[in-house]
């Protein structure tokens, strides 16, 4: 039966789609393309917060990237094998240096990051702050949602930047998120500006960040397509692929706190299961669902996956991106459906904050702390209970494991 379904979506692609049109963000007269359903794996139900609305659609936005790709169904190269069913809700497979897009599922359909938005971060943030720079952490750096991912970073601690990306990127930490947003733009509701600046650079219209880890926040989007654009940009730095290689670091002691050092692992199985692989993010959020980006070289290509909206069983995130990486390494190379555009190839409008269905209107943020959206209420510290919370984290953080408990990424 399911031989039979993927003949099926396959054959309709055929009749479907046509060679891919590379074009920028043009006007369109004609109403987007529907696409084809995109092959499903079955998934258990979840519970999750009511899904944000997105902003309007912009069919400017939409055809970035070539005209094919305007769709919230499947694209795919004409007479290539169906790629393999997943549980995300959408995804796009690239080639990073050529820049064509191999194929995709709703490549411009807006989804929740969590923490893959922290790519975002990097490609902002990475070459401006000195790596060797030792920072003292501040009480808003700790300002994160209780119960989300942190390395442990402790108040009044003292860290080298090098060690923030590290746990970045490594252990997902919203503590580090805040700290490096603060040392690139003087506090981190600068750096997400700067974020949302440099995502326009790049021509990922859809993106539009309110954290700059990635922990939920009203009107906060980005898309299969857009997250691949900052992936590239990330995998073009080699400092960013030393670090997203790296399978441990030590966090260092805090002699002056009295606190010891501890070890963190990278979460991302990839580097540990997939030949060839490069690194990448993970991400989740109970609003998202998991996210990923992962990239991998084979035979001289390498290829990026983005997914968004993906349920951990029955396989997990990055077993779906390495699964689509070798449905992508598989193709002619020569195989496209678009391309990924160059920086400051394409202008266009931050797209506009939108409110989860039943949530109050969301507040400016305090100069004084990162505010945090998670399951449609704003979630804001005192300054005693963030310091609590930090020793707390910092504590539970070295003594438990670092894979295998779900949990808000961000």
């Amino acid at each position: 039966m399911r031989a039979r379904a993927l003949a099926a979506v396959t054959a309709a692609v055929l009749l479907t789609t046509g060679t891919a049109v590379p074009a920028t963000a043009a006007p369109r007269e004609a109403a987007p393309p529907t696409g084809v359903p995109c092959p499903k794996l079955p998934a258990p139900p979840v519970k999750r917060p009511p899904r944000p609305v997105p902003p309007a659609p912009v069919p400017e936005q939409r055809a970035v990237g070539g005209e094919a790709l305007a769709t919230p169904g499947l694209v795919v190269p004409p007479g290539t094998p169906a790629p393999p069913p997943v549980t995300a809700t959408s995804w796009l497979v690239a080639d990073l240096d050529t820049g064509a897009v191999l194929g995709g599922c709703g490549p411009h359909e807006y989804g929740t990051p969590a923490s893959v938005q922290k790519l975002l971060l990097a490609a902002t943030m990475m070459r401006k702050i000195d790596p060797k720079r030792v920072a003292t952490v501040t009480r808003a750096d700790l300002d994160i949602t209780p119960g989300s991912s942190a390395v442990g970073l402790l108040e009044g601690g003292r860290y080298s930047v090098e060690t923030a990306w590290l746990g970045l990127l490594l252990q997902s930490g919203n503590d580090t998120a805040n700290l490096l947003a603060r040392l690139g733009a003087g506090s981190a509701q600068a750096g997400v500006k700067e974020m949302n600046a440099e995502a326009q650079r790049l021509g990922a219209l859809q993106t539009r960040a309110v954290t700059p880890s990635g922990l939920d926040g009203p009107g906060q989007f980005t898309s299969a397509y857009d997250l691949a654009l900052i992936a590239r940009a990330c995998f073009a730095d080699p400092t960013f692929r030393r670090y997203a290689l790296t399978e441990r670091t030590q966090i260092p002691a805090q002699p002056a706190l009295r606190q010891p050092g501890f070890q963190i692992q990278n979460e991302n199985q990839l580097i540990y299961r997939y030949p060839g692989a490069l690194g990448g993010k993970t991400g989740f959020t109970e609003l998202a669902r998991h996210t990923y980006v992962g990239a991998a070289q084979r035979g001289g290509r390498r290829l990026v996956v983005t997914l968004l909206g993906a349920e951990a069983r029955p396989v997990r995130a990055w077993g779906q991106g390495a699964r689509l990486l070798d449905w992508g390494f598989a193709l002619p190379r020569d195989a496209s459906v678009g391309r990924l555009v160059q920086p400051d190839e394409v202008t266009g409008e931050v797209p506009a904050p939108a409110q989860a269905v039943g949530a109050p209107a969301a507040a400016e943020p305090p100069s004084t702390g990162t505010p945090q959206w998670f399951g449609g209420a704003v979630v804001g510290g005192g300054a005693a209970l963030v310091g609590a919370l930090a020793v707390l984290v910092a504590v539970g953080r070295r003594r438990r494991a670092t894979r295998g408990r779900r949990r808000a990424r961000g």
